[in-house]
């Protein structure tokens, strides 16, 4: 049977598929195949669009390892399998009252595999996914086991690792009490209004995304607003004033004249329940039936939307749980940029709107928090990630990809490691060593840790990895 990725735009080319049933019989699939010179790599829910996860040797599935969440609720902690969904996870942890901080826009991901690729949700003091992590556990390229914790000398290198320094069997995130979450989407938005003030728009909730097709370049289609309920959650983010980028008055037919003061003015009141109303006063539409990110296409398996409190599980995600996401139907890219830089990178991006929008379904501009993981698109600085949805035309998406790397490489653009990118521009002119300042440490870290190369593959040897 022929094992492909969950888009199906990738064949995986491993010689087999190994689906151990425990730990021990996991570390004696690693130990077998280093003594035969054969590399491994870990496959989770193979959310993933290009070769990362892929191998001439053994996958090992972590779908079958025991299932594991056994809660700490003095070290405020979980301890999952790493081959469990996130969706499967939150409800386990929502029965006992405890919600973990951020979710991505699909709980149908492993968290193992959203860790080690640096996956993200949206959301101004958020950080990515693999932020919550406080420990893992795993298999090393000689079958023995190995536990970092936060705090120890590899920790920062190991969370997200790509799969390069073993399989990862288990992880301890940070949990906190269970909450609410209310969402609303707006739509029509002025793109200059946007970037006169991004910081202002994208924290009028804890989490916010901005969808755009590129069919207008000068407008926003959609910004989806997630909001915790709670009181405690009104943490504005308060940027430096290096990173805000201001615009001279403009009008748009329809609307009165509006700056950037304006939205700056909305974002002041605090991440509130006042924010929306302050966007409809604006001029913004609110949506008045549940949306979908694409245009023209049923909103039936979106979260809730329309103001509706409901559990953090329900409305994080862009998308409910019980539903299989357009499977086969789309190539996904992302590229994240310094939060400095944001609004000229999406300036650059809508410069070349003409090319990108025939090729596109949508693209959505989410933040994150920064970090101090290694290999984190979000190392050392807060970030704006520019996601791209694309129709299922690979050859012609690969042909855009360098353009539009090049149209954002003056940003210090990080391409998600689990998305489409073109490797080549990726790592022209040392560019991999700029945006990753930690590459080289990360690479002794390796070293360390898989000597032989049991771990690496064909992409990541291209990265320079």
């Amino acid at each position: 049977m022929t094992e492909r990725n969950w888009a199906g735009n990738l064949e995986y080319g491993a010689a087999r598929v190994a689906r151990p049933a425990s730990v021990d019989e996991l570390a004696e699939v690693v130990a077998a195949a280093a003594h035969d010179g054969t590399r491994v790599r870990a496959l989770g829910s193979r959310h993933s669009f290009n070769r990362i996860a892929d191998t001439e040797g053994v996958l090992v599935e972590t779908a079958g390892l025991p299932a594991r969440v056994e809660l700490d609720p003095d070290a405020r902690t979980v301890r999952v399998s790493a081959g469990i969904r996130y969706g499967e996870l939150a409800e386990a942890i929502d029965r006992e009252g405890w919600a973990l901080a951020n979710l991505a826009s699909l709980p149908h991901i492993s968290v193992g595999g959203a860790v080690a690729t640096g996956t993200h949700g949206s959301g101004d003091g958020l950080g990515s996914l693999a932020t919550a992590v406080a420990a893992l556990s795993l298999v090393t390229a000689d079958g023995s086991m190995r536990t970092l914790r936060r705090g120890d000398a590899d920790f920062d290198g190991a969370v997200v690792a790509l799969g390069a320094l073993g399989v990862v069997t288990s992880l301890e995130l940070d949990v906190l009490p269970t909450y609410d979450v209310a969402q609303r989407v707006f739509e029509r938005l002025p793109l200059d209004a946007v970037l006169a003030d991004l910081d202002a728009v994208t924290g009028l909730a804890t989490s916010t995304s901005l969808f755009t097709t590129w069919r207008d370049p000068d407008v926003i289609d959609q910004l989806w607003l997630k909001q915790r309920t709670d009181a405690s959650s009104i943490t504005p983010f308060r940027p430096d004033a290096s990173s805000i980028r201001r615009s001279p008055p403009f009008e748009t037919p329809g609307r009165a004249k509006i700056d950037g003061s304006t939205l700056a003015q909305a974002a002041a009141s605090g991440i509130t329940p006042a924010a929306p109303a302050l966007l409809e006063e604006m001029g913004v539409r609110a949506a008045t039936v549940k949306r979908h990110p694409l245009p023209d296409v049923s909103a039936e398996h979106c979260t809730d939307q329309l103001g509706v409190p409901g559990r953090w599980f329900d409305r994080l995600p862009h998308f409910k749980l019980g539903f299989t996401p357009s499977n086969g139907d789309e190539l996904q890219s992302e590229f994240l940029v310094p939060r400095a830089h944001a609004a000229d990178a999406i300036e650059a991006v809508r410069a070349l709107a003409p090319r990108i929008a025939p090729l596109l379904q949508v693209c959505e501009i989410r933040t994150v928090a920064a970090d101090a993981l290694w290999l984190s698109s979000s190392y050392g600085t807060p970030a704006v990630g520019v996601h791209f949805t694309w129709l299922p035309d690979a050859p012609a998406v690969e042909a855009l990809l360098p353009a539009l790397q090049a149209a954002l490489a003056p940003f210090d653009a990080r391409p998600h490691w689990g998305k489409l990118f073109d490797v080549a521009s990726a790592v022209a002119d040392g560019r991999m060593s700029r945006v990753y300042p930690r590459l080289a440490d990360f690479a002794a870290l390796r070293d360390r840790l898989d000597p032989n190369r049991v771990f690496g593959n064909d992409l990541l040897e291209r990265l320079g990895l």
